[in-house]
């Protein structure tokens, strides 16, 4: 199972403390990130997928809301 995240923020140490977090926790970088700017500050995106044995790994929230998608 294959578990997809896409973090956003503004491109500042909080940020890159979150995607490092996550690459720590298994996750791996997929794709070029994105950026743009709101008019004051530059947004940043990347999307992070972890391979997972089974749903034990999912966050809760995830599990919602797939279970709310069937």
């Amino acid at each position: 199972m294959k578990i997809y995240r896409y973090l956003t923020g503004k491109d500042d140490v909080n940020f890159c403390a979150r995607v490092t977090k996550a690459l720590n926790e298994g996750y791996e970088l997929y794709g070029a990130p994105t950026m743009t700017f709101n008019g004051a500050d530059v947004i940043v995106g990347q999307v992070i997928t972890k391979e997972a044995a089974d749903e034990s790994e999912m966050p809760e929230g995830l599990k919602k809301a797939i279970g709310n998608l069937q």
